[in-house]
């Protein structure tokens, strides 16, 4: 690796993270230390979390917890790639945090109990980041409400069918400022998905949290970006708080 060396990384860290290193925003920015420093609780281990709990294991996120009390199941295997076919009827959040340990040891893992409004408030002491990577309504608003009245912060991703969205929920805009409520929109197990739009909509989410992290870019903070797989087609909409919206 060309350039000075962060503090704070151990040789064997500054190996693994050398390429991300070499970019200059993120290491002018001590973006690898602020990663290294952070909480991240994954809610979700499926066709959204998959990727997110791979890239964000592999990008050197100090702590991951990963909350999910679903089993894999045959028909998750096409979008959901931390399971393997023996992996059929197993726990999802202890399987996910076994395979992110083992893309990097350096990183702590640990699987969670199902989030519930009991659950919820003792997984986020300590936290820095919460990423919703649900596919369930009732857990997507119960995570967007929590966070809203702590004045967090969260990555929130969906995908169905052949489409994706994606933003950084908090403060300025939230869950409920674009989608009130949960409406009548189908689940993957109702609408159906292309296994490569999870895929390619958790690694955003991923891409955003790290950004977060490590304090470069521009998050997509106010923002949403969606994408159709069929056209290719990508859109960035602002976003504004109902309160805003509603101010004459």
């Amino acid at each position: 690796m060309t350039g000075p060396r962060s503090p704070g990384l151990t040789r064997p860290e500054l190996r693994r993270y050398s390429r991300a290193l070499l970019v200059p925003e993120w290491l002018d920015a001590g973006a690898q230390e602020r990663v290294k420093a952070a909480h991240v609780l994954v809610v979700g281990a499926g066709g959204l979390g998959s990727p997110v709990i791979a890239s964000l294991a592999g990008a050197g996120v100090g702590t991951l917890t990963v909350a999910d009390d679903d089993r894999v199941d045959l028909s998750n295997l096409h979008r959901q790639t931390l399971y393997a076919t023996p992996d059929v009827g197993r726990p999802k959040a202890e399987l996910a945090a076994a395979r992110a340990q083992s893309i990097n040891p350096h990183v702590q893992v640990r699987a969670a109990p199902r989030v519930t409004p009991d659950t919820l408030p003792g997984l986020l002491g300590g936290v820095t980041l919460v990423v919703d990577a649900t596919d369930n309504f009732e857990t997507r608003y119960l995570i967007a409400d929590t966070c809203a009245a702590q004045g967090r912060e969260w990555i929130w991703g969906a995908a169905s069918g052949t489409a994706g969205m994606v933003s950084v929920f908090g403060p300025h805009a939230g869950l409920r400022d674009v989608f009130p409520d949960p409406g009548d929109d189908l689940s993957c197990d109702e609408a159906g998905v292309l296994g490569p739009v999870p895929a390619l909509t958790g690694q955003l989410m991923a891409l955003e949290a790290l950004k977060v992290l490590g304090g470069v870019g521009q998050p997509l903070r106010g923002r949403l970006w969606t994408f159709d797989a069929l056209t290719g087609r990508a859109r960035t909409l602002t976003l504004r708080a109902r309160a805003q919206a509603d101010t004459p």
